[in-house]
């Protein structure tokens, strides 16, 4: 018995060689002339067309009848997408979340596009009194927090435009102020957001509270969820080249990635 799982777990071995030929082709980013491959893999040209073939036969590979270079064919495009359909933000965020919250000693979420809004969907603790304002399936304010900013300036969704527009018409009314001295207030919040590429609040939803929130984009390079890091006032660094400000850009790009944003599919 143990040794029949031993052998198991050896795997096929002419697999995962003819597979080094895929990751030359898939790390290059374009047609390659047969000997360019096999060099790349460390394999001699006539055993890396025998491998050739038989991709070509399944349709993970194509080959230019013109040039005789090889790519990527139909099959490897229909894996890929299959894979990254598959990618879950809210799984994926769970270590970087963990990661940037040891880093930075703050609080931090994530938050997706739901139902009411931006919402809440995990939160990791530093342990601070920020608990006691945010929570799982909080809809936080697409004007006022940084979480609302951050999808109000990079999150495409007529619904988030209607929704915004009705949120500045109550906010408005509140506080007695006129709806485009709100609206130029925000776009110069929006503006900044996208010249900065994460969005900051600074004690405007909760008073005392400031706050960071990054966006984080699928392989389309739609924004799918951002990133939130939150603090109290004194002790939370606001500046745009802040060591928060860039621990929350690095999280983002590296769960950007995880969903294969800048990948050959999203280009």
């Amino acid at each position: 018995m143990t040794t029949k799982v031993a052998n198991d777990r050896q795997g096929i071995q002419s697999i995962e060689v003819g597979f080094r030929l895929l990751s030359v082709l898939a790390a290059t980013n374009r047609p390659m002339m047969l000997r360019d491959i096999a060099k790349g893999a460390s394999m001699p040209a006539a055993k890396a067309h025998r491998y050739m073939v038989s991709f070509l036969r399944v349709g993970i590979v194509e080959q230019d009848p013109s040039s005789g270079r090889y790519d990527l064919g139909a099959y490897a495009l229909e894996l890929g997408l299959s894979g990254l359909g598959r990618l879950d933000p809210v799984r994926l965020a769970g270590p970087i979340l963990e990661a940037l919250c040891e880093e930075i000693q703050e609080t931090v979420a994530l938050a997706v596009w739901g139902t009411h809004g931006a919402t809440i969907v995990r939160i990791v603790d530093a342990g601070g009194p920020i608990t006691v304002t945010l929570r799982h399936g909080t809809v936080l304010s697409l004007s006022k927090s940084a979480t609302g900013r951050a999808f109000s300036a990079f999150y495409r969704s007529p619904f988030l435009k209607k929704a915004l527009e009705e949120e500045l018409q109550r906010d408005a009314v509140a506080s007695k102020t006129a709806i485009t001295t709100l609206r130029r207030q925000l776009e110069k919040n929006l503006t900044e957001a996208r010249a900065r590429g994460l969005a900051r609040a600074t004690g405007n939803l909760a008073p005392g509270i400031n706050g960071f929130s990054a966006p984080v984009y699928d392989h389309t390079g739609a924004m799918v969820a951002a990133i939130t890091s939150l603090g109290t006032v004194g002790e939370f660094d606001v500046e745009w080249d802040s060591p928060t400000a860039k621990a929350m850009l690095s999280a983002a790009q590296r769960l950007s990635q995880r969903l294969g944003h800048g990948s050959v599919a999203s280009e």
